[in-house]
């Protein structure tokens, strides 16, 4: 299976996204969001650095749910961030 490359825009959406879950992970440690979002440390520093810009919903949904906030919320954080920026 061949993936199609990724546009700028949708790295800087990652990107973003990294940002905002690193702001909203705030002192906590990545170990132990990882641990409650059941994934592993190396897939929640791929997405916080823009590595994984395209991250799978449901691991989201997890990492959303292991730093006690909503998907809503995520995505109102995250178009606040990119706003900021343009």
């Amino acid at each position: 299976m061949v993936r199609i490359p990724l546009t700028a825009e949708e790295i800087r959406r990652g990107q973003k996204l990294g940002t905002t879950l690193r702001a909203a992970r705030g002192s906590r440690t990545m170990v132990e969001i990882a641990a409650r979002a059941s994934i592993s440390v190396e897939t929640l520093r791929k997405i916080e650095t823009g590595r994984s810009p395209s991250p799978e919903f449901f691991t989201i949904v997890r990492i959303c749910a292991a730093l006690g906030i909503t998907t809503d919320e995520l995505n109102r954080s995250a178009g606040q961030a990119r706003k900021a920026t343009l």
